[in-house]
């Protein structure tokens, strides 16, 4: 063989030879096939998938109905753009969207590409019903990266910096995060103050008269997997509709089973959001998103005002409508509920073990811990959650971080992931916490 004098390159290597820097990788892996919650990279070796791609894979990667219904529909239709001729899989997906979305009423739909263009649209429509300019968004949300996205989003480090000027006319208030409490509460004795906070915004910092739509995630994920107490939905939802406010529930990562119901919203009597954005799983991991709203919110804009050159796209319409009927079918919400509980079970058994846990917290599946250095204090200990992540991988366990300070790690396997995978799982989170808390402690 004649030699060149080039040496091979590893693929990380060429990434960084091509890819631009900002690109982050947590796992620095190269997958290559994926079936249900297990994964295996270019050297052959096997992963168990607990970051599901951050969220957008909870009927598993590959699941075989959906790889067929995607397979038939490109042997079909590939792309018309909905602007120029109507498809039937972007129809049918939106009438299944009207059916299972927890809004009451009649409801229209718009498809798009992805959580970020979802809340982008949602925005648009707010705005346009009212006639209002101004957006309530809070701490420790995250709601995209395209400009508008940013400006709702509350993390400067990695996703704000360098990046302004951001959007006008967004104002932000306290989430309610009962373990970093924002008003110094206790939620035992607390009298949701953190709802008061909001209403003070519109003396302080903008007129309610202004407000076209307050933006929320029933529980935040990049935030931190944060679940409000059990009334906060609910009055801020009232708050809204006293105010002629548009409430606008962001189910990205929330949404189609994840955290023990299909929509979080479920969890809730009558919440009735007026728009609900979802995208993630809603795919099986192909792209696609929607805004589901009441129709006469909907259908504010002017004919036109709407759209995108693939949103709809017939390959990710049919994949969703799969993911629809193999949720339903497979009561794969129910199963989120019993992944829960067991990893709840766990992480608290290993948080009276590892002083480094700060807080344990979910809703159904959508389960995480928060790493401290120290309990009383609360600060935040990104460094273990670092260490963590890379005792798992290295162990051959896929996670994924969230958090405003990168010390959480969260909880996002395929819901369905085996009992076995599952515990096998946790096992190697549980000896990654323990080995992290005894060098760290040491150090």
């Amino acid at each position: 063989m004649e030699l060149t004098g080039e040496v091979e390159l590893s693929l990380n290597e060429r990434r960084q030879r091509v890819v631009a820097k900002g690109v982050s990788v947590q796992n620095p892996i190269c997958v290559v096939r994926a079936q249900g919650a297990k994964m295996w990279d270019d050297a052959g070796r096997e992963y168990l998938d607990f970051a599901g791609g951050i969220g957008c894979l909870n009927v598993g990667s590959a699941h075989p109905e959906v790889v067929a219904a995607v397979q038939e529909q490109a042997g079909k239709l590939l792309h018309t753009c909905f602007h120029v001729t109507l498809n039937e899989p972007y129809i049918r997906l939106a009438e299944e969207l009207c059916r299972i979305t927890p809004i009451a009423g009649e409801t229209k739909v718009l498809l798009a590409n992805s959580g970020a263009e979802a809340v982008e649209n949602a925005i648009k429509v707010a705005r346009s019903y009212t006639g209002r300019q101004a957006i309530v968004a809070f701490d420790y949300a995250f709601h995209g990266r395209t400009n508008m996205g940013l400006s709702l989003t509350s993390k400067i480090h990695p996703y704000k910096a360098g990046f302004g000027p951001f959007v006008p006319e967004v104002y932000r208030v306290p989430y309610a995060n009962c373990y970093r409490c924002p008003v110094g509460e206790e939620f035992a004795s607390c009298r949701y103050e953190c709802v008061d906070a909001v209403l003070r915004a519109f003396d302080t910092y903008v007129d309610a008269n202004n407000v076209a739509a307050l933006i929320i995630e029933p529980v935040q994920g990049e935030g931190g997997f944060v679940v409000p107490p059990p009334a906060y939905l609910p009055r801020l939802r009232a708050m809204c509709r006293e105010r002629g406010i548009v409430f606008i529930v962001d189910e990205v990562q929330s949404g189609f089973g994840r955290t023990g119901r299909l929509f979080a919203s479920e969890h809730y009597d009558s919440l009735d959001p007026d728009i609900v954005v979802m995208a993630k799983s809603m795919g099986a991991g192909l792209p696609i998103s929607a805004i589901v709203g009441k129709a006469q919110i909907m259908d504010a804009t002017e004919v036109g005002g709407l759209g995108g050159t693939y949103g709809g796209n017939p390959l990710s319409a049919v994949a969703a409508l799969t993911v629809i009927e193999i949720m339903e079918r497979d009561r794969l919400a129910e199963r989120a509920q019993q992944i829960g509980e067991r990893s709840l079970s766990y992480l608290r058994a290993l948080h009276a073990r590892a002083p480094i846990i700060g807080d344990v917290r979910g809703q159904g599946a959508m389960v995480a811990f928060e790493l401290v250095k120290d309990r009383a204090t609360k600060e935040p200990f990104g460094q273990a959650a670092a260490a963590i992540s890379q005792k798992c991988l290295d162990r051959g366990l896929i996670t994924v971080k969230a958090g405003v300070y990168n010390n959480v790690i969260r909880l996002l396997a395929p819901l369905v992931i085996s009992d076995d995978d599952m515990e096998k799982g946790l096992a190697i989170i549980g000896s990654a916490v323990e080995e992290t808390a005894r060098e760290l402690i040491r150090a």
